[in-house]
Order: C-alpha cells, then structure tokens, then sequence
C-alpha cells in the first residue's frame, strides 16, 4: 500500500510512481474548474451567447449595417413627421415657377407644375416606406404562415402548395401589375400593396418551408416529439425561432424591392396616381423635361435609389451575421 505524503493543502498526494503525473492533471481540474470562464467562475464567458445575441454582437460592428440603419431610421423618421425637415405644402404649387432651379428656401427647385420638388421628395418617401414595410409584412406573414405549415405536415398540402407557387413564379411582375392594377382602382396605397402580396408571398413560402423541412429533422424536434408534445408547440416552441432567420432575410431585401416596384408601378401611370405624392409619380412627371430641367428627375430618383439601396445593404449585413456559414 503506498504510504501517503503530508496532507498538502487539504489533500493527500500518493507517493507513486504516477503521483506526480496525478497530481498534475489534479491540480490543472482544480484550475480550469475555478478559472474566471470555468463552470464555477465569474467570468463573462461563463453563458454562451444565442443565435441571435451573436449576430447583434456582429451587426454592431459592421459599419455597412450602421449607415444603412441610420438611412433608414432617418427615412423612418422624415415619413412619420416630414413637417421637421419640409414646412411646405406638397400640393401647393405655382405656374408661374414652373421647372425653376434651386432658390433660397427652395434649394431642388421647382417640377413642372410649379411645385416645390424638395417638399415633395421629402413626403414621397412616407409613401415608399409605407408601400415597402406594409407589403414586407403583409408577404412575411402570408409566405411564413403557407409554407412553414406545407414544410412541417407535408403531404398533399404540401404539394399543392408547390404547384400554386409555381403558377405565381410564372407570372411577370411588371407585367402582371399592369393588368391587375389597371383594373382595380384606388386613390389610396392598399391596391398596390395587395397586389404585391399577392405575387411576393410565394418566395418567402419557398425560404420558410425549406427552413422549416430542415429544422424538424433535429434532434431537439425528435426528442420534444417523444416528450408527447402537440404539434403546435413544437412548430411554435422549436422550430419557428430556428426556421425564422432566412425568412427575415429575404424579407428585409425584398422591402427595397418593394418600394422600387411601386415607384415603378406609379412611373407606369397604374400604381398611385395624383394627387398622392410618390418618387414614382415626380419621375413620370419630369421623363419629359429631362433636357430642360433635369433637377427635376434628379432629387426623387436619387431619394429613391439612395433608399432601396440603403434596404438591400441592411439584408446582406443582416444575411452575413445570421448565416453561420458565412463567418
């Protein structure tokens, strides 16, 4: 039996062989257990962070994400309360100063009405903002809701609902706007924004079945399954919050392509249609006098391009630091 060693600091050493090996690998547990990050540190890394707190710690840091935010949280800002930056009237308009330049007080000049074009670039964007936040969500909720269903059931559902995305993926988007918007007519945004929703839903559908199709094949889904829980938690509980990321992807990007299809739609003559301001509308307006008076197509096409711009930027910034591929 080997003799023990004097207790040394609360424990017995075995005077073997391999006592100096053990005695080691102990006191290297002993130091890794109470390590600032060990398991009974105090440490910051002691927690791991989530999915969604590391990409927020990514994001921060990304100065592509900071000035397309602070783009979009000035563009936020101008469509809730234009008066702070724009005290004129949109609609109020004088002939007699028809495609003039920039004068003080007035510094992009006047269209072809007559009208000021800084106050109307400055009240257009809470149209395109509207039109864009209101159709991402409207195809968001739609798509999400159809496909994350059609992913976790399957089944004929399941394929049903591809064919129909596929017949939707057939069609135009320009195209089909000119047929459907030139025959259901409003004076406000809502036709626009149902006809987006209708032909944008299929894409998000797409994304959140293909997420969803993959994170009920985890094993955290299998294990809640045998738990005995309904399927309703598990789709809600488990599988929503893993499947959502490419979903809010997509659909982030897709907004500026929203605000440049109804700016297109509106340039076309079946989108919005005057007296509502849109960057769409003010671009139609000065095509004709673009060799006269180019300040006048200059400063909405500028807003506009300045603000999907600024959407697709966020997306790819928001793609980079939800994608762990990408890292």
């Amino acid at each position: 039996m080997p003799e023990l060693e004097p207790f040394e600091e609360g424990r017995a050493i075995a005077a073997t062989g391999a006592g100096g090996a053990a005695d080691l690998a102990m006191a290297e547990a002993e130091t890794v257990e109470g390590a600032p990050g060990g398991p009974h540190g105090t440490g910051t890394d002691k927690k791991p962070r989530s999915l969604w707190s590391d990409a927020w710690h990514d994001l921060r840091r990304n100065p592509v994400f900071l000035v397309s935010g602070l783009v979009i949280v000035f563009l936020i800002v101008i469509s809730l309360w234009p008066s702070l930056i724009a005290s004129g009237d949109p609609l109020s308009c004088d002939l007699a100063k028809a495609q003039e330049g920039s004068q003080p007080g007035h510094p992009f000049g006047y269209d072809g009405q007559g009208c000021d074009v800084y106050t109307r670039t400055v009240y257009g964007a809470r149209t395109s903002v509207t039109v864009g936040v209101l159709s991402t969500l409207g195809v968001a909720v739609l798509g999400s809701v159809l496909g994350g269903l059609a992913g976790f059931f399957g089944g004929t559902g399941d394929s049903l609902l591809s064919r129909i995305t596929d017949v939707f993926f057939a069609i135009p988007v320009v195209l089909g706007g000119l047929v459907l918007l030139s025959v259901v007519t409003g004076d406000t945004v809502w036709p626009v924004i149902g006809f987006m929703v209708l032909l944008g839903w299929p894409q998000i559908s797409r994304i959140a079945r293909s997420s969803v199709i993959t994170a009920k094949q985890n094993d955290y889904v299998q294990a809640a399954r045998s738990l005995g829980a309904s399927n309703s938690r598990i789709l809600l509980r488990h599988i929503a919050p893993n499947a959502v990321a490419p979903v809010i992807v997509v659909a982030t990007i897709a907004l500026g392509t929203f605000i440049a299809l109804e700016a297109t739609l509106s340039f076309l003559g079946v989108g919005l249609k005057p007296p509502a301001v849109s960057w769409g509308i003010d671009i139609s307006s000065a095509s004709a006098y673009i060799r006269n008076a180019p300040h006048m197509m200059l400063w909405p096409a500028g807003a506009l391009a300045v603000t999907v711009l600024a959407f697709i930027m966020l997306g790819d910034a928001v793609r980079d630091a939800l994608d762990p591929k990408l890292r």
